[in-house]
């Protein structure tokens, strides 16, 4: 039984060894490997996943021979991660934060592709909205709507009271969603303040619900209010998924990066083209204006850069005790393998 043993594992090592140096076509790299499905869970629809929206919506992952089961909780990230690590789904649309979240919980959660390298967060109110980011102190007694506890929108309010020493419980968290709902809160009144992200960034001015008051879109913006730039949404999984089913990985990265070249190729109308209606918030015009403004914070390739990891540390080490109290190692929150392994086997046309 030793010997079929290790007849069985020098067999796997020797066809793993040969699919990392392959070089054939996408064909040819659609054909092998892991064929089994994969069920992927995205947490809401705002920009920072559009390269996902993409890859499901233009088949992206049948191309590269992946079977994907999807799943849109609509519910903000934290409830991804739950998933994730309730192993109800294999892999999440998330940001990258929650991996340091769970390292700090001894949980080995890892990012393995960069869908968008900034953070693509504002705070927008109601044209009346007295909160003014000159007079921080302004925002006591303020509603302020996020897209769930546990987000990064969260940890953006978070990481605003803590940079001017203001008690969390000096304002109200509330979970509102993302896109025309996450809208519609500010717009009746339910929340003072909205910490989102595009398209509700975009729908909040083009439909004068409200201004927007601090803005990270850009990397200025970013800088202004992180010191850095802050990575959010990637795929992540256990790192048990990616020792187990290399190839998925590698697969699910091949298809991120066409989805991310669609994206840099295209114009914001046709990238908006390309989605079904049940991922379009508002109307496709406007969509695709939001599309335009959020375009800056989608990565090339889905590399990581480490140096702009310790942005989101940094941020975290301020409100969760967690994360200040353990010694984070980055390196292993995300692993660039699988995006290097996928663009050495995409034909260099494509690239």
């Amino acid at each position: 039984m030793y010997k079929r043993f290790l007849m069985t594992a020098l067999v796997a090592a020797s066809l793993a060894v040969a699919g990392c140096g392959k070089s054939g076509g996408e064909g040819a790299a659609a054909s092998g490997g892991d064929n089994a499905p994969v069920r992927i869970s995205v947490g809401s629809y705002n920009l920072n996943n559009l390269p996902f929206f993409i890859a499901d919506s233009k088949g992206y992952f049948k191309e590269v021979g992946l079977d994907v089961k999807t799943e849109n909780f609509a519910q903000g990230g934290s409830k991804v991660l739950q998933a994730l690590v309730a192993n109800s789904t294999d892999v999440a649309v998330g940001f990258y934060d929650h991996t340091i979240q769970m390292q700090a919980k001894q949980k080995d959660v890892v990012a393995f592709v960069l869908l968008s390298r900034n953070s693509g967060l504002v705070m927008a109110g109601r044209d009346d909205a007295t909160f003014d980011p000159a007079r921080p102190e302004t925002i006591k007694g303020q509603k302020v709507g996020i897209t769930a506890p546990g987000s990064s929108s969260d940890f953006f309010v978070r990481h605003f009271l803590a940079q001017h020493d203001i008690p969390v419980d000096s304002i109200s968290l509330i979970g509102v969603g993302s896109g025309a709902a996450a809208v519609a809160a500010l717009e009746q009144g339910k929340i003072d303040l909205l910490v989102n992200y595009d398209p509700a960034a975009t729908l909040i001015t083009e439909r004068k619900v409200g201004k927007i008051i601090i803005d990270a879109r850009s990397d200025e913006g970013a800088r202004q209010v992180y010191g850095g730039l802050y990575p959010t949404s990637v795929m992540y999984a256990n790192q048990s998924f990616l020792d187990q089913r290399p190839d998925a990985a590698e697969k699910i990265a091949r298809a991120e990066q066409k989805a991310l070249k669609f994206i840099a190729d295209n114009s914001a109308e046709d990238i908006v083209a390309a989605l079904p209606d049940s991922y379009v918030s508002g109307d496709r015009a406007t969509y695709a204006r939001a599309v335009e403004n959020a375009r800056a914070i989608f990565t090339k390739d889905g590399h990581f850069t480490p140096a702009d990891l310790e942005t989101p540390l940094k941020v975290l080490r301020e409100f969760n005790k967690d994360v200040a109290n353990h010694d984070i190692d980055l390196s292993k929150t995300y692993t660039n393998a699988f995006v290097e392994r996928a663009s050495a086997s995409t034909p260099a046309a494509q690239n």
